[in-house]
């Protein structure tokens, strides 16, 4: 039997009054639905103040501990290893960084069982921990289906709680490349907002909420092009889902190719046919101490569109 891993989370104003399973599913990592959070809560495995958490509709105040004591399942057969290439960028025996396709999945979940990043990952690695779930090992943190580039991939349990608490701190140096429609944009500056569900699209996130997490972004204007159109970097302060795209959408500067942020001109970009989002750089401090720091290449329609641009080619359809 495998032992158990405990993982503390201490609340924060942000998540004030905010119900323990919705607060748990909205941590980086282990990264859990709300219903995954509420078996775990049926196990007795989750504890608020050294108290075990009866129901998952129990309200949390500011400083209160919740503590997982967690034992990692076995993968189940249903996780099928798949021969899916993979673009390691760094390797040791704790982690790995591999440069995410546009297009992949990172991890299993209802519509996509097959094809994803961890699907290759268990077919490639011997072993991964599985402090996040069977259909989760080794995933730290993640990036959109649509956004190319660097990600982290736990190897070892040590590394695993290392690398969740370096996320969890803001620890991590993430630098996106994107390229937007951003002709009022600054040559630099910093995006700090709330960040909720969008009330008027659910799949949509927006800084013009009266409560939500807290989200930073920070950015440099790399190269302009005509048309209004710029190469912009993105480093990451905080790490919520769609922040970067929400940001920019929200600032008059979307991002080329976003079906789901941008107007229909800027989305319908016919230099990309996806979001103009890559992870290009991803740094940290090793579970042994040591510096890792990786660079992920441009994939091809990224480096075509940014090509095309840098010729004076217009990026509107």
């Amino acid at each position: 039997m495998q032992p158990s891993i405990t993982f503390e989370f201490r609340v924060d104003a942000d998540f004030s009054g905010a119900r323990l399973d919705v607060f748990l599913a909205e941590q980086s990592d282990p990264p859990l639905s709300r219903s995954q959070v509420k078996k775990r809560i049926e196990d007795g495995e989750i504890s608020v103040n050294q108290t075990v958490a009866k129901k998952a509709g129990v309200k949390l105040e500011t400083d209160d501990l919740v503590v997982w004591d967690y034992a990692p399942p076995m993968i189940p057969d249903s996780l099928t290893a798949e021969d899916i290439p993979l673009d390691i960028l760094f390797e040791d025996d704790h982690v790995a960084i591999v440069n995410k396709p546009a297009g992949m999945v990172v991890h299993p979940a209802p519509g996509h069982y097959t094809g994803t990043l961890v699907n290759a990952l268990v077919h490639h690695f011997d072993k991964l921990p599985q402090i996040g779930g069977a259909l989760r090992p080794g995933i730290v943190h993640r990036i959109d289906k649509d956004t190319s580039g660097a990600l982290a991939v736990a190897k070892s349990d040590a590394a695993h709680q290392h690398l969740s608490n370096l996320f969890r701190n803001h620890d991590i140096e993430r630098r996106y490349h994107a390229l937007v429609h951003g002709p009022g944009l600054p040559d630099s500056g910093t995006f700090d907002t709330l960040h909720g569900r969008s009330p008027n699209d659910r799949k949509r996130y927006t800084g013009n909420v009266a409560e939500g997490r807290h989200a930073v972004t920070h950015f440099n204007v790399l190269e302009r092009f005509q048309n209004g159109a710029a190469l912009v970097e993105c480093q990451l302060e905080t790490g919520r889902t769609h922040q970067i795209r929400m940001h920019f959408f929200e600032t008059n500067s979307p991002l080329l190719g976003d079906s789901v942020y941008a107007g229909k001109n800027v989305s319908t970009s016919r230099l990309i046919s996806r979001q103009a989002l890559h992870a290009r750089t991803l740094g940290f401090t090793h579970v042994d101490g040591s510096d890792v720091f990786a660079q992920a290449p441009y994939p091809d329609d990224f480096a075509s569109a940014l090509e095309a641009l840098r010729n004076g080619k217009d990026w509107r359809r």
